[in-house]
């Protein structure tokens, strides 16, 4: 019998940490909670969950701080929770790693569907247009595995990372809009800055290794968007 999804609630507020807890257990899912930043490092290494929502004000350590000690060892999703809306805050965050952000007050709900959507394309399938085998200029993608590797090395992607990645590699030299990329990655279609998506090819150019200057496979196309090299311009 397959587990339910499991997901580690961090908020030092009872109630909000109660009501998402509610929300969660209606749907289905296994819970469990830390109301600080020190307890929440503990508990994710102990509980091993299926994605965490992780409040930004947090007692002990903050948020932005677990959040980057967990992407030392996970690509787990994590979504977090914040009353602090400034744009600063959220490519911080974004840069170290989090998937998607949900501003306090927050409906719980909606919260719940972004939950799912999250855990959703962490399991995904990969669609369409990919073979196979895949391979550029050292990128491989194998569909059975459901991964990437970079001259025969595994790439540990977040869910965010790979399907940006995945829509980029799927169609080599296609030059996509910022607002084509953000539809993709934040489909629910709520309200996301246009930097998320420069944040996140930001973090896949790093694992890459790719040169932003001289990009063996991303490039910038000014004042529009990214494509992805195609073999013609090896």
């Amino acid at each position: 019998m397959t587990l339910a999804p499991s997901v580690l609630i961090v908020e030092d507020d009872p109630k909000t940490a109660h009501l998402i807890d509610r929300f969660l257990v209606q749907e289905g899912y296994r819970t469990s909670r830390a109301a600080d930043g020190k307890a929440a490092i503990d508990s994710f290494a102990a509980v091993g969950p299926d994605l965490v929502i992780l409040d930004v004000m947090l007692p002990r350590v903050d948020g932005f701080e677990v959040c980057a000690v967990i992407r030392r060892t996970s690509t787990v999703p994590i979504l977090f929770l914040t009353a602090r809306t400034e744009e600063a805050d959220l490519v911080l965050g974004l840069g170290l790693g989090a998937d998607d952000f949900v501003a306090k007050p927050f409906s719980p709900r909606a919260l719940v569907a972004r939950v799912k959507a999250l855990l959703r394309r962490a399991s995904m399938t990969t669609g369409g247009h990919l073979d196979p085998k895949s391979e550029i200029s050292g990128l491989a993608f194998d569909r059975a595995k459901r991964r990437f590797s970079l001259h025969g090395q595994p790439l540990e992607l977040t869910a965010i990372e790979f399907t940006l990645l995945q829509s980029l590699f799927s169609s080599p030299g296609k030059v996509f809009l910022r607002s084509e990329l953000l539809d993709q990655l934040y489909p629910s279609g709520d309200p996301v800055i246009d930097r998320v998506v420069d944040v996140h090819i930001g973090k896949l150019r790093q694992k890459l290794g790719d040169d932003p200057v001289k990009p063996i496979y991303i490039h910038t196309v000014r004042g529009l968007g990214y494509r992805f090299s195609d073999s013609e311009s090896q």
